[in-house]
């Protein structure tokens, strides 16, 4: 795989060219351990600087890919190689394609349950090469998780892709590594709801301009607060700067 590991403020990103998307996808099939692809943003930097099992989960994911401008503003002031920022349901629509093409198979796991229904009816129109071997929604009782477990191990899918309601978001593929079929597993909170035509999608417009953060601030006008966490972040980036090698 043509990727290159870079680490920012001690965590790690990847680089992955767009030449070389398919081919990562399908050396990823053929190795022997579920691989992991994670989304990340500036919060999800600072969460693993201080939360050691974040951390972990990164420094373990196959494929660490950067979400926020801001990262790729930080690599560049430090004079790392910058990567490349991938919007996520953009990723995952190429990654789709990818095994839409070599006629693998999926499994959706996520999303409340008409909305998970509506989603693989239309990832079945839209990707009909793509065998859907198994869905379960999300917001189960925690009892119940064994039974999904070996579900997704039976169906052994090339893709998996998980949505909200799953307890610990992308977490969850972690914490259950050992138990899990050697997939590709990937975790979006909207993505089940983007498929299911019940929430838009940010524009590519919006995306290149990095202003994928102001919907979720009219979402939850809370998040104003997080300008604290950014200006720590730029704290952070200025010191490695200043004083680290």
């Amino acid at each position: 795989m043509a990727i290159t590991r870079i680490k920012l403020l001690t965590i790690p990103l990847d680089i992955l060219p767009d030449e070389d998307i398919e081919q990562t996808v399908m050396d990823m099939l053929d190795k022997g351990e579920p691989q992991h692809i994670v989304f990340i943003t500036i919060w999800d930097l600072l969460r693993a600087r201080r939360d050691a099992e974040f951390r972990a989960m990164l420094e373990q994911a196959a494929l660490c890919l950067p979400l926020s401008k801001s990262l790729l503003k930080a690599a560049q002031f430090l004079k790392l190689p910058v990567p490349i920022r991938r919007d996520s349901f953009d990723m995952i629509i190429r990654i789709l394609n990818i095994i839409d093409s070599h006629y693998k198979t999926l499994y959706i796991l996520g999303g409340r349950a008409q909305n998970l229904l509506d989603a693989e009816r239309n990832v079945h129109v839209t990707f009909p090469g793509i065998g859907i071997v198994g869905r379960f929604n999300g917001f189960y009782r925690k009892n119940m998780e064994p039974d999904i477990i070996l579900s997704i191990v039976k169906a052994h899918p090339a893709l998996l892709i998980a949505g909200n309601g799953i307890p610990g978001g992308a977490r969850w593929i972690y914490r259950n590594k050992d138990k899990l079929p050697a997939s590709i597993f990937i975790h979006d909170n909207d993505i089940i709801d983007i498929f299911a035509k019940r929430k838009k999608r940010i524009s590519d417009a919006a995306f290149r301009k990095g202003h994928e953060f102001w919907p979720q601030l009219l979402r939850n006008p809370f998040k104003v607060f997080y300008v604290f966490r950014y200006l720590l972040f730029l704290l952070i980036v200025l010191f490695y700067r200043l004083f680290r090698t």
